[in-house]
C-alpha cells in the first residue's frame, strides 16, 4: 500500500472535519492506495460515541463519506460533492476497539456522476456499515483552477 499525501494540509484555512489534521474536533483520517482501493485505518475515540463504548452512526456516515471523496479524488484527479449516500449499519463498532479499516472503490463514472462504494470494518475484520455514494464531479480544470485542487502524491514507504 501506499500512502497518500494529503495536498490540502498546508492550504490556510483548511479544516476539513473529516481529514484535516488542524481540526481539533475533527477525525484527522489519513488514506493509503491499494490497488483499486482507497484505505483508512483509524482508531475509535470515545468522544464520538453515541449509546455506551459504541461508535455514533453519524460520525461512522462521515468517515464513509469521506473515504469515498479520497476514492474520487485520488483516482479520478478531480473532486465534486455528495449528491445522495446510503448508509446500511450492520453491527455496533466499539470506540475501545484498536483499530477499525475503512474501504472505498469507485463502481461507476457516467460524465460527472460517480458511483462509490465504502465498507467499514472492525479490529477482527467484521463488516460493521457500508455505504454507497454518488457524487458530482467538478471538471478537473474546474477543480484545479478554483478548488485548490492538486494531484495526489503518493509516499512509497506508506
Amino acid at each position: 500500500m501506499k500512502k497518500i499525501v494529503n495536498p490540502y494540509k498546508d492550504l490556510k484555512g483548511y479544516y476539513c472535519f473529516g481529514c484535516s489534521p488542524e481540526n481539533p474536533a475533527g477525525l484527522k483520517m489519513e488514506f493509503w492506495e491499494d490497488g483499486d482501493d482507497i484505505v483508512c485505518r483509524w482508531k475509535p475515540d470515545p468522544r464520538f460515541q453515541g449509546w455506551l463504548n459504541t461508535l455514533h452512526g453519524g460520525i461512522q456516515s462521515a468517515l464513509l463519506d469521506e473515504i469515498c471523496a479520497w476514492a474520487v479524488m485520488r483516482k479520478l484527479q478531480t473532486t465534486g460533492v455528495t449528491s445522495k449516500m446510503e448508509v446500511r449499519f450492520l453491527k455496533p463498532v466499539s470506540t475501545e476497539d484498536s483499530c477499525i479499516t475503512l474501504r472505498a472503490r469507485i463502481t461507476d463514472v457516467k460524465r460527472n456522476l460517480v458511483n462509490v462504494e465504502a465498507s467499514l470494518s472492525d479490529g477482527e475484520g467484521v463488516l460493521c456499515s457500508k455505504a454507497s455514494c454518488l457524487y458530482f464531479t467538478y471538471p478537473k480544470e474546474k477543480a484545479c483552477k478554483e478548488m485548490f485542487f492538486s494531484n495526489c502524491e503518493v509516499e512509497e514507504n506508506g
